[in-house]
Parts: structure tokens; sequence; C-alpha cells
């Protein structure tokens, strides 16, 4: 390995022609069995029954003067931490990648697995019945051979390394993603009102029309691509058939346009608050393969004018912040114990027993969550940036609200500002202090919605000082 790399920078420094970037791909196919648990409901059994299009792990690995990173896109509902810090040190010890130079981001979609050997949803410790497991989160049997897959295909990525031009263009999109929050004549937020409901006021925040394309094209082909654009991926939900998505629809179609041998990354933005379902028009088409194919068709159009920024510069920081968990309120930790107690079986909501009342779900949380603020009052929640040139990769934990993605893009000292959520973690929800007030589905306390209002806040900071200390020049 270090003899090839020696070769490589042998070969930089030959001819002023040469780039001083190398960049190698590759994909594997981490499908799951029938059985398996998908992910991205809360309280609902949801075995594998129907295999609609495979999902995938896709890689890539970059070097420059003897640094390397990689990025690894999967088309999973989420990642935990502990098998983040385990891909990441399997990594470290294979490929000489360093560990805070790794960013393992799932794009969330919600007809897939959760990657998660430990519990995802409530702690590890928290006593549930065995036919209860689900409420966990994750399914541990499928754990270990998709992280056996995604390593592979880290490694060889690693071997396909090659010399690569950095290419980047942007384009606007707002026909397919919208807030998904709507404050009512009432002053409250209803997240998914019924479609034109006459109750709505107004839609509460904004969204991210961006539609980013940085390309890694070789001198045979196009090594690999990021893909950027800001949605939740939730057509699969909450059917028991295992689809890609959005995400993995569009990856494919742009490895065509591309050509053979492009791997497509998509970097799912900060989305918490974001969702392809427009609820104020009666006559939209929600369907992945429309809205992959829109954006296929704007990022297209940005191939036409695409431009070659600065390439030399490959550095990756990671940070974490110690941020509190909710302080919660003795009587709402005594409703959810009373409720539990009223209640010791689930409160179904099927002859079948597939399902369960959210309220009941809930208090289970709740009551994790109280013993876990005890034990960890803050939560360590990791920033993470790569610069690849002009561009910023930034990967976050969790679900940030769109807010504050596009306040550190307006900050950021980057030409080009790649937001990946729920990245490296699963902090859960972290809305804007204002929709704490207003309140809505992901502002309800729970173990995936725990930290203080003003968490947003403190991500939104520490991820400017971290672009800003990769971009001194700027």
């Amino acid at each position: 390995m270090a003899h090839a790399n020696d070769n490589r920078k042998s070969e930089a420094k030959v001819g002023a022609e040469m780039p001083a970037l190398f960049a190698g791909s590759a994909i594997a196919d981490i499908t799951p069995a029938m059985g398996i648990q998908i992910d991205g409901d809360i309280g609902r059994l949801r075995p594998v029954e129907e295999i609609r299009d495979p999902l995938f792990a896709r890689a890539l690995v970059l070097e420059s003067d003897g640094r390397r990173c990689c990025l690894l896109s999967l088309d999973l509902c989420g990642v935990s931490t502990e098998l983040t810090q385990r891909i990441r040190r399997e990594a470290s010890q294979r490929f000489g990648i360093g560990s805070d130079a790794v960013m393992v981001h799932a794009v969330q979609n919600h007809a897939a697995p959760a990657l998660s050997v430990s519990d995802y949803m409530l702690s590890e410790g928290f006593p549930l019945p065995d036919e209860l497991w689900f409420l966990r989160g994750g399914d541990k049997r499928y754990d270990e051979g998709a992280v056996r897959d995604i390593l592979a295909a880290i490694g060889q990525a690693c071997e396909a390394l090659q010399p690569v031009r950095l290419r980047a263009a942007r384009g606007v999109d707002g026909r397919v993603a919208f807030n998904r929050r709507f404050v009512m004549r009432d002053g409250t937020v209803t997240t998914h009102p019924r479609t034109c409901d006459p109750d709505i006021l107004y839609c509460e925040g904004p969204i991210d029309p961006e539609v980013s394309l940085v390309t890694l094209e070789g001198k045979e082909h196009t090594v690999a691509a990021l893909l950027h654009h800001t949605c939740h991926p939730c057509h699969g939900y909450p059917e028991r058939w295992i689809s890609a998505g959005w995400p993995g629809a569009w990856a494919r179609m742009m490895d065509k346009q591309l050509g053979p041998g492009c791997v497509s990354l998509v970097l799912n933005g900060a989305c918490g608050n974001i969702h392809h379902a427009n609820h104020l028009d009666r006559t939209q088409r929600d369907d992945y393969t429309e809205m992959a194919r829109k954006l296929t068709e704007t990022a297209c159009e940005a191939l036409t004018r695409m431009e070659e920024p600065d390439r030399t510069a490959l550095r990756a920081v990671s940070r974490s912040v110690s941020i509190p968990r909710r302080k919660l309120a003795p009587d709402e930790v005594a409703a959810a114990k009373a409720l539990l107690a009223e209640h010791p079986k689930p409160m179904w909501l099927d002859a079948e027993r597939t399902a369960i009342e959210w309220d009941w779900v809930y208090a289970l949380a709740l009551v994790d969550l109280a013993a876990t603020c005890e034990r960890e009052p803050d939560y360590s929640y990791e920033v993470q940036v790569i610069r690849i040139g002009d561009v910023a990769v930034l990967a976050l934990d969790g679900e940030p609200f769109v807010e504050a993605q596009l306040a550190i893009k307006l900050s950021s000292p980057a030409k080009y500002t790649l937001v990946a959520h729920n990245s490296n973690g699963s902090a859960g929800y972290v809305p804007t202090r204002e929709a704490f007030a207003r309140g809505g589905y992901e502002t309800r306390t729970a173990t995936w919605s725990q930290l203080v209002t003003e968490a947003l806040d403190m991500i939104q900071c520490e991820a400017l000082k971290l672009i800003s200390g990769l971009f001194p020049e700027r």
C-alpha cells in the first residue's frame, strides 16, 4: 500500500498537468434478506416481504499529499454511533484512513433497515419483553453482513485510486421537496396536515432548493459524483417492501448520465422538516421515480456549466459538542409511568399485533430518556467537515431542521457547501427554537427528540467554526 502511494505521488510531480487529487469508488449490495425489520416508523413491526429495488453502500476514497478521506453514502434509514465507530476503526486499521476522515452517511431511507448493533430507539439496558424487540429499532441479524460489505467497498475504492480532476456546479429545483410543518389558524403547528386543510394558515418554514453536483473525473471515465439535495425519503413508509427511494433512483439515473464506472453518492441535507409531499397541491403525483427524474433533469442542466474549482486541498476535521439533553418535567415522566401502569401490555392497533399506539411507545421512550438523563445529562454530538478543494462536505448527526443548513451555507467560506444529515450517529430531531414554541411531531420529547431547544444554534455555530478553520485563506 505504501509503495503504491509513493508511485502516485511521484506521478503527480512528474507533469504539471497531472492532478494532485486521487479518487477511487466502489459499490456494494446491502439489500436485506426477507424478514429483516424495516426502520423508519414508531411501534410498527415491518419485516421485509418484497424487494422492489436493491439497496447499496457507495464508497468514495480520496487521497492528496498523503492524506486519505472516505465518504460513505448508505441507502439505509440510519446508522448508530457504535457502528460508525466500528467502521471507522476498521477502515483506519485496514486502509490507513484516519477515523475523523471517514464519514458514514445514511440517507434516511424509510424503506430500509437501520444499521445498529446496539439499541437504536431505546437504550440497551431498558427492559423490554423479547417479543417487542422491534421497538428498539434496527435488527441485529442485518448488521454483520452489511458492515462486512461496506468495509469491502472501502477497500475496493482504495485499490481503484487514480488521478482525477474536480468539477462542480449547482442548480435549483423547487418541484420535489416541501416544508412539512404548517401553522394552523389556532397558532399551533401540524406536521403533515390534510392536503389543503382549510385550517392551514401558512407553511412554517423554508426549503433548500439547491441541487449540487460535484464530479471526480479520471482520464478514462468519471470515477464518482457527489449529489446533494434535501428531502426526507419516505415513499416506502409504512410498507413492507424494500426500495432505495428517490436517493437510490437519482444515483442510478446519474450513473447512467455520467457513464460506465461512475459511482454517484447522494448526500441528503438537513431535512428534519422537509418532505416530498406537497400538502398544498391536490394534483401532486408523489412518486419517487418521478422525483428522481426531476432531480436528474436539474443536475444534467447543471452539467452544462460545470466549473473546475481549486482541487489541491484535502482535509478533514471532526469535533464532538457536548449538548445537554432536555430536562424532563417530573409530572411529564409521572404521566408516562402512569400510562404504562394502566396499560402494562402494548396498546395494539390491530388484531395481528403489528402496530402499537404511539402514546404507549412514547411513554416507554420518555421513561427510558429520564433514566438516560440521570446517567448522561449531555449528548456527545459530532460535527464533521471534509474539505475537497473549494467544496466543504459537512456531516451532521441526527435530523436538524433546514433553517440551520441555510444559515451555514449563507456564511460558509466554501464555494460549495454540501450538508449530509443523519451522519455518524442518531441524535434524532433537532428543531429550531421557534418550532418548540409551536409544537408538532418533531418537538415531542422522546429518545428520538431529546436535545435542548438551543441545540440547533450550537450545532450551527460549531459547523461554521470548523468550516472556517479548513478555509483559513478565506
